[in-house]
């Protein structure tokens, strides 16, 4: 029985694999308005879709993206907390199960890279790295806004704008800094201001990985006969693959500059 269900599905995958690639050749491209060259500079720029901000002002996408992110992560937090925790129980459910997975793991490495002062780096480099997944896979829901044009867009990941990515990279740099004058005074802001490149390296390279990939899949997505099924699977790995690694180098770069910065003069040789 399942090596006739294999058989089926395997048959089923062949004919819709054969009508997609008949699909490509008959149907013809719809056109664009803009080409590739157009595309790929607003992608980084934003200088043709913008957003109105509640009727005030102009803003690039990117910034419409942060607060709707932002918005989503705080709501999500509120209903965990008032509804999921007070029912947590010593043998936990699946739900509390990837919860408890998920904060140990920034825990212990906050505790492995800081072992003098990780409490606030731990629920930093956690917070950090819950906004920058779930920022990154936004662009996988496909959120439509209507820009000053009129036209529709899908909203993109808020730190593929540069002004994101160089928000998150301070902001980190700062916390940082923070760890240094807790823990060794002016001695640990001249610790912290040794690594002046770090937040640029920082801010760039979350912004060189995930803008990365959303000019890869709008390059594919501009040409008709790679329209079919491809820009799916293409986008989903993009995306998925930059949400994990991106998350995790930040927040490791992090509390190992942390771990550096705060520790006592004494322990040093």
């Amino acid at each position: 029985m399942d090596k006739k269900k294999r058989t089926i599905g395997i048959v089923v995958f062949a004919i819709v694999s054969l009508a997609l690639m008949i699909g490509t050749i008959v149907v013809k491209s719809p056109g664009s308005h803009e080409s590739i060259r157009e595309l790929m500079r607003d992608a980084v720029l934003h200088e043709s879709n913008k957003i109105s901000l509640f009727g005030f002002m102009d803003v690039n996408p990117g910034l419409i993206s942060a607060i709707t992110v932002t918005g989503i992560v705080f709501v999500f937090a509120l209903l965990i907390r008032v509804f999921a925790i007070p029912r947590f129980k010593m043998v936990p459910g699946k739900f509390q199960l990837v919860l408890e997975m998920l904060v140990s793991f920034f825990d212990d490495l906050a505790k492995t890279n800081s072992p003098h002062r990780n409490k606030f780096l731990g629920g930093y480099i956690f917070a950090a790295g819950v906004y920058i997944f779930i920022g990154t896979i936004l662009e996988l829901f496909g959120i439509q806004v209507i820009t000053t044009q009129g036209t529709s867009m899908a909203l993109p990941a808020p730190l593929a704008d540069i002004n994101g990515a160089i928000m998150i990279g301070c902001l980190s740099y700062l916390v940082i800094l923070s760890g240094g004058i807790a823990e060794n005074k002016l001695k640990g802001i001249g610790k912290t201001l040794k690594e002046f490149s770090l937040p640029v390296s920082m801010s760039f390279r979350l912004f060189g990985a995930l803008l990365s990939g959303a000019l890869v899949t709008e390059l594919v997505y501009h040409y008709i006969h790679l329209s079919y099924g491809l820009p799916v699977l293409v986008g989903v790995l993009f995306t998925l693959l930059h949400a994990v690694i991106q998350a995790y180098v930040l927040t490791m770069l992090t509390s190992l500059f942390y771990g550096e910065v705060s520790e006592p003069e004494h322990k040093i040789k």
